[in-house]
């Protein structure tokens, strides 16, 4: 595990598909990371690169030859190279090798970057592409928070909050949890929240699109709560264990999109990512703790 640490937080990641385990009030010890209880959900914060969610068949096709890929890409079980650290600061790498290419054939590197400041946990993901031709790749984040944060409060306290009003468009599902054509309007209270409740997950995430690209996670009864902003990612799931009252919710910042019912080639995925050759491509998000 590599720890870092400043006056308002202290990070803890597991060098495997560099997850974060916990994030603490550094004053305080308070735990804001859900703990991966195997009853609910074993998983805490998974990376995902090079796909988000589930292809079709588990398959996708490039210049014509079928691939294997698993469900949210292969960084998250994958062991990386610690590059560097430092008091406030540390960097995680995986290059190809064998095993990766079988499933994604691009010589590569991926990063995520992890960085402190104040109360601010700054995280970048970096694909540098050392093929001769474009690399194309999706990616996002799947962070859990502990639901209630404060003693005295229950799950249906809190609600997700964005900082302007909106009126996003949800995206669906097919029954085997491809994204399907269909993006209805998806109300908002006040056109800026989502009060939680457990049944709201009983048909999986939900998803949003065309919404500001910052959500806060807290209670009007309580005093701590969770930013999560991500710039250049246009959806956003909400998710906990469907059918359950785990005691966590999970912000999920996406790139792209999960695939559809049906064989697709990954450079004409939509929203895929390219990054041309010998070039290097970031993506920046964060999560403020209070």
């Amino acid at each position: 595990m590599t720890q870092i640490s400043n006056d308002k937080l202290i990070v803890t990641i597991n060098p495997e598909g560099a997850t974060l385990t916990s994030i603490k009030d550094a004053v305080s010890g308070r735990e804001y990371m859900w703990q991966g209880d195997p009853a609910y959900w074993s998983g805490q914060a998974p990376n995902l690169f090079p796909f988000v969610g589930r292809l079709h068949e588990a398959s996708y096709t490039l210049e014509g030859v079928k691939y294997p890929m698993e469900r949210h890409g292969f960084v998250r079980k994958s062991q990386m190279t610690l590059e560097s650290v430092s008091e406030t600061a540390c960097c995680f790498a995986l290059q190809d090798n064998e095993k990766t290419r079988k499933m994604y054939p691009y010589h590569f590197i991926f990063r995520i970057r992890y960085e402190l400041e104040g109360g601010t946990l700054k995280i970048a993901f970096q694909v540098e592409n050392q093929s001769d031709k474009p690399l194309y790749c999706g990616m996002g984040g799947h962070p859990g928070f502990n639901v209630p944060m404060e003693e005295g409060l229950k799950f249906e306290d809190y609600e997700l909050t964005y900082a302007e009003p909106c009126k996003p468009h949800q995206i669906t599902f097919s029954p085997s949890l491809q994204v399907a054509p269909q993006r209805p309007e998806y109300h908002l209270v006040e056109d800026r929240k989502l009060p939680l409740t457990h049944d709201l997950f009983d048909n999986d995430a939900v998803v949003l699109a065309d919404a500001p690209r910052s959500v806060t996670l807290s209670s009007p009864k309580g005093s701590h709560g969770v930013t999560v902003s991500y710039p250049q990612m246009p959806y956003v799931g909400f998710w906990h264990q469907p059918k359950t009252d785990a005691p966590y919710l999970c912000i999920e910042p996406w790139a792209t999109l999960p695939g559809r019912d049906l064989l697709e080639d990954l450079a004409t995925f939509p929203d895929v990512i390219s990054v041309p050759a010998g070039e290097m491509f970031s993506n920046d998000w964060s999560i403020t703790i209070w």
